[in-house]
């Protein structure tokens, strides 16, 4: 099955356009799916020169979007409402084609969050202005891939100080199932779950801390319950070694850092972010804009072709499960 993939050059005033170049220049990209590039002209020819690559023609299996943003020009390294509302119109365009069914999939470019909110994003992350898009009220939440190993987050963008107050049993035990469903979607059959304490030493029994005992181990537990194995709580500060090691599939934590900083130290251009729990695909490299490096040649797409990857994998099971789910019963 061929997976068919709606891929957004995210900011245009970023390296997105450039990393989309090279991408598409690797004869692999058509041959792992069909391809709707959601686009502007300029930013295309851009990125293409910036990237040393030939410019983007369109294909059998490579189609440029013909959308009412396609002709729009914006000035490059510049976070500023228009390229905001590009961004926006863009990702609502490409996620629209997966929930029509045009599309198995959504991968974009880096996003600039500042851009978002000067044009019109009101929601903390993008995250929460998908679920919003998608009138989705369930649970969700970023997962950061690096390579075999995925993380989940229970708390994200907050402040630290609030982490321990925001940690509940439903919230452990959520987590541990969207990654668990995550890596099956993507192809772990049985995917191995391993969770983080919060305290120093995981709580040292009690002596630095509670939340071990009172939140995270019933979390675990109800996560068993309702099918969704998990191993923990490890502390912080080794489980990732565990996981570098292939003894885990995948890490949930506590807060944002936790997981950020270990995933990013081991592997910042290869990392992919999956907007984890939607009802459709939504891929996007870990790493920001670059507005400091845009037109340079310089910008690595290796984040880029691991999340294209990825859509592609998770593309063709949410086809195969759409398709199953129209047979009659």
């Amino acid at each position: 099955m061929t997976p068919r993939i709606a891929l957004a050059i995210g900011d245009p005033a970023g390296i997105g356009p450039e990393i989309i170049a090279r991408l598409l220049s690797e004869p692999g990209a058509t041959e792992r799916a069909e391809i709707f590039l959601i686009a502007t002209d300029e930013a295309l020819e851009a990125g293409a020169r910036a990237a040393g690559v030939p410019r983007i023609q369109p294909g059998p299996r490579l189609h440029i979007v013909d959308w009412p943003g396609r002709t729009l020009r914006f000035a490059p390294s510049q976070a500023t409402p228009e390229n905001g509302r590009f961004i926006l119109d863009s990702l609502t365009f490409g996620t629209r084609m997966v929930e029509n069914g045009e599309a198995d999939a959504l991968c974009f470019a880096p996003l600039n969050k500042g851009a978002m909110r000067l044009g019109g994003m009101h929601e903390e992350d993008e995250m929460r202005w998908f679920a919003k898009l998608l009138r989705y009220d369930g649970p969700c939440g970023e997962f950061n891939v690096l390579g075999p190993m995925w993380t989940a987050r229970v708390t994200s963008h907050v402040a630290l100080r609030e982490v321990s107050d925001l940690l509940k049993p439903e919230g452990v035990a959520g987590a541990i199932g969207m990654l668990t469903q995550a890596l099956k979607a993507a192809g772990t059959a049985e995917p191995r779950i391993g969770v983080c304490g919060l305290n120093p030493h995981n709580g040292d029994n009690g002596n630095y801390g509670s939340e071990e005992g009172e939140i995270i181990t019933p979390g675990i537990e109800l996560a068993a319950s309702r099918g969704f194995p998990a191993l923990g709580p490890f502390p912080a500060d080794t489980i990732f070694l565990r996981a570098n090691k292939g003894q885990l599939d995948g890490i949930v934590t506590m807060y944002h850092d936790q997981g950020q900083i270990a995933t990013k130290l081991l592997g910042f251009d290869i990392g992919v972010t999956v907007e984890g729990g939607l009802p459709i695909p939504v891929t996007t490299p870990a790493h920001g804009t670059a507005y400091d490096i845009v037109g340079q040649g310089v910008a690595q797409s290796t984040a880029m072709a691991a999340a294209f990857d990825l859509a592609c994998r998770m593309g063709a099971s949410h086809r195969a499960a759409r398709e199953a789910a129209a047979l009659p019963a």
